[in-house]
């Protein structure tokens, strides 16, 4: 009876034993698959924010890059407009989303930094609110006119602003912006002064200019470019360090005498706080989406140039971009 107990027992341990062993493993491995799950990103639709409205270059930016990311990442890229606020709406609704990497958007400098550097906003958020991913699009300013408009070239655009201040109409995008920074340099440097009318989107400036409301378009290459080949716009000069090689017949403002350069940077940012991991994924995407051969085609077709920054060189640019617009404003 004693041998029968000892054996009886010692089955009975074994079985125990192999359940413990069974139940770790199949614990081990729901753990595993939950990290594995936790792991993979994306596994649902990406929201990609424009602050502006349909018809701009960012939208149309956003719109060319959301195809071929959303075929890199194998899921949808969504584009959503978020107007007002001069871009401040969609900035602050970017930065106060969860940074899990499924909402980001455009954080186009030096149009944002107005926003928080003014101190008469009182606004909380600023460049660390945001997660830089990269930048893939630098556009310079231009100033273009309808065709049959009487100023013919820039140096006679300003002479007549300088006469007659306030008198000419030139379009902005929100106080601070990039075009608003180039007119407000101009007049710095020439003496003239204008009449600034403030939109929500270039393709409203452009309607207002094509309809003869407005007297100067101020936009940005990728968005007129086309325009101006077609003849329904002529370019009076590019706020550049050197001529665009999609408008070579447009001289810069440095040419004529005004060192002015001005440009949107097209920077894709998440909200504070996003992993690396999820970062690096991204730039991993757009950098292998911006190599499609439709979208280059695109981009030359539409006068956009391509300019990628990421890491420490994306962060340098920010920090002195953003220094360059408090000594200009003086903040």
């Amino acid at each position: 009876m004693a041998r029968k107990s000892l054996i009886t027992l010692a089955f009975v341990t074994m079985l125990a034993a192999g359940w413990i062993t069974a139940v770790f493993a199949n614990g081990t491995q729901e753990q595993s698959g939950a990290s594995t799950a936790a792991a993979k990103y994306p596994d649902k639709a990406i929201t990609l924010m424009v602050p502006y409205g349909a018809g701009g270059g960012t939208d149309v930016t956003a719109r060319m890059l959301a195809d071929p990311l959303s075929k890199v990442l194998g899921v949808p890229v969504v584009v959503l407009n978020v107007t007002g606020g001069g871009g401040w709406n969609g900035w602050s609704k970017l930065a106060h989303e969860k940074p899990d990497g499924y909402f980001i958007g455009f954080t186009n400098v030096p149009n944002m930094y107005a926003g928080y550097l003014d101190p008469k906003l009182h606004r909380n958020e600023s460049l660390a609110s945001f997660t830089p991913i990269v930048a893939n699009v630098v556009d310079p300013c231009i100033w273009s006119v309808v065709p049959n408009s009487k100023f013919k070239s820039l140096k006679q655009l300003l002479t007549y602003a300088k006469d007659h201040p306030t008198e000419v109409s030139i379009d902005a995008h929100g106080f601070g912006g990039d075009d608003w920074l180039g007119i407000h340099r101009i007049e710095q440097l020439s003496g003239a002064k204008f009449s600034i009318v403030n939109n929500n989107s270039t393709a409203q400036s452009i309607t207002q200019a094509m309809s003869g409301n407005i007297d100067v378009l101020a936009a940005n290459v990728g968005e007129v470019a086309n325009r101006i080949k077609d003849g329904e716009l002529r370019g009076l000069g590019v706020l550049w360090d050197k001529r665009s090689e999609f408008l070579p017949n447009v001289p810069t403002f440095k040419e004529q005498g005004y060192d002015d350069v001005m440009f949107a940077g097209r920077v894709i940012s998440g909200p504070a706080g996003m992993s690396q991991d999820r970062v690096k994924t991204l730039i991993a995407a757009i950098d292998k989406a911006v190599q499609n051969p439709q979208y280059k085609s695109k981009m030359k077709n539409l006068g956009l140039q391509l300019d990628m920054r990421t890491g420490p060189a994306l962060e340098t640019f920010l920090k002195n971009n953003e220094q360059m617009v408090k000594q200009l404003m003086g903040w």
